[in-house]
């Protein structure tokens, strides 16, 4: 299993922000990959809540739908893929620091045996989108 971990800092209180990012319909604002996001679960965020994120890569509409696997308020949000092109777990650990909040993005890839000859290439290029990504979120929080 492969992955990456990445963490920011933003000038934003710890609730305001672990409830923004702990809500996936709010993803297409700030990651370019996905296009929309709907709820499929009804009710507050929990684990179960099912989320679907759409997007477009080479210009085919493409599908992602994802369960809470954890959740702990203000704290850690974690997501499972149920369907969609990649075996995924990601979370976003939240934590109150001096004038802000500490975001730490955590993604681990369980690729088939076809995807994992390109793993190294895939996580990198994961981590670049989310790299170039987190300009947008800051500007959204901070703004």
């Amino acid at each position: 299993m492969g992955g990456f971990e990445t963490s920011i800092v933003v000038r934003r209180p710890l609730g305001e922000v672990a409830a923004y990012l702990s809500d996936l319909r709010n993803d297409p604002l700030w990651r370019r990959e996905w296009v929309d996001a709907e709820h499929v679960s009804a009710g507050p965020l929990r684990v179960g809540t099912t989320t679907v994120l759409f997007g477009e890569i080479w210009g085919r509409r493409m599908k992602a739908v994802y369960e809470v696997a954890l959740y702990e308020p203000s704290r850690l949000t974690e997501w499972r893929t149920v369907s969609g092109p990649l075996p995924l777990t990601f979370r976003r650990a939240f934590r109150a620091v001096d004038g802000g909040t500490r975001i730490t993005f955590t993604y681990e890839a369980t690729p088939s045996a076809v995807l994992k000859i390109v793993e190294p290439l895939a996580i990198r290029m994961g981590r670049r989108q989310l790299d170039g990504d987190i300009p947008q979120l800051r500007a959204i929080l901070e703004g």
